[in-house]
């Protein structure tokens, strides 16, 4: 596949993570305290996307349904080929849901198992029934998650606000990680510039045309068609039908970043518009104790579909290196 064959599949479900990082402070909708649909007829329309979306993956093994104390978390596990001892737990964007690994679960099953993880409080699967006014209220639901499978120890990998959510649960509960892996991360090396905050701020308004958001994630996908992709249907639906309550991402100091005691791999997106990727990249190098940085140069911040096999070899060093480690 090419890399913009690539971008059309999962460039849209990264619009989720400028979109919801206004919606969370913008939303004005309803007074609910969770997230929520906006009626029967428009969680239909999202959930016959979603579907559409979901038959680009492999079968999965095992659908679950954990309960925690903030609602119910949807995870799948799909079976792997490989031998790495702990399986990989993945992490989507904002708004985008297990669908957006379609193109990165064939070389990713051959490191090992998989779970994928629909976030809590956003348009999926898992359902909020708690609110979830702090960053370790995010933490305690997704580490309640991982305690309830039966492994006890994952590969954590995050992709942009799933970034961030992977390193704010090591901060506050790093019980069951071996390892991170954070792909292009917003709000954890760099801070997202104003000029994408501004150029969101339309598309974030669900009664305005579609193509206000299709403008923008083609934007933050270095300019690649975003039109008749499954994945995007489904985005596009979960954006303008479902309300976030969550609270809104802080920026990670370098401080609390020193302190991550994980072998980390941080994986950078040369092009990405959602920080500087320069400023991303040395704040990564300088801060992770246990990390490695890599700069995919010509990458936007779709880069998990435009390289989902430079990303899975990164990904099988990163794990090699771990188990080897902990081998007796």
């Amino acid at each position: 596949m090419t890399n913009t064959g690539r971008r059309r599949r999962t460039g849209f479900a990264l619009l989720g993570t400028a979109l919801g990082a206004v919606a969370t402070t913008l939303s004005v909708r309803s007074r609910s305290r969770v997230g929520h649909w906006d009626g029967a007829e428009g969680r239909a329309r999202f959930r016959s996307a979603y579907d559409a979306a979901f038959a680009e993956l492999p079968e999965p093994a095992r659908t679950v349904d954990v309960r925690t104390d903030y609602g119910v978390v949807r995870v799948y596990r799909f079976a792997g080929t490989g031998n790495a001892k702990a399986p990989l737990v993945l992490l989507p964007g904002r708004s985008s849901g297990s669908p957006v690994w379609a193109g990165n679960l064939p070389s990713l099953l051959r490191l090992g198992d998989v779970y994928t993880v629909d976030l809590l409080g956003e348009p999926g699967m898992s359902v909020q029934e708690r609110p979830i006014g702090t960053d370790a209220d995010q933490a305690a639901w997704l580490h309640q998650t991982l305690d309830a499978l039966p492994e006890t120890s994952f590969h954590v990998v995050g992709l942009s606000i799933g970034g961030w959510t992977a390193v704010n649960l090591a901060l506050h509960r790093p019980e069951h990680l071996a390892t991170l892996t954070l792909v292009d991360p917003v709000f954890v090396f760099a801070g997202m510039p104003v000029a994408t905050i501004l150029r969101s701020l339309p598309a974030s308004l669900p009664w305005l045309p579609k193509s206000w958001r299709d403008g923008f994630n083609s934007y933050t996908a270095g300019g690649a068609p975003v039109e008749d992709v499954p994945v995007a249907a489904m985005i596009e639906a979960g954006m303008r039908h479902y309300t976030l309550r969550l609270p809104q991402p802080r920026r990670i100091s370098e401080e609390r970043l020193a302190a991550l005691d994980l072998p980390t791999l941080a994986i950078i997106a040369g092009r990405s518009v959602m920080h500087d990727p320069e400023v991303a990249a040395r704040t990564a190098s300088r801060a992770l104790r246990h990390g490695t940085t890599r700069v995919y140069p010509d990458a936007s911040h779709a880069v998990n579909g435009e390289y989902p096999d430079l990303i899975a070899a990164d990904i099988a060093t990163l794990i090699s290196a771990q188990e080897g480690r902990d081998s007796p």
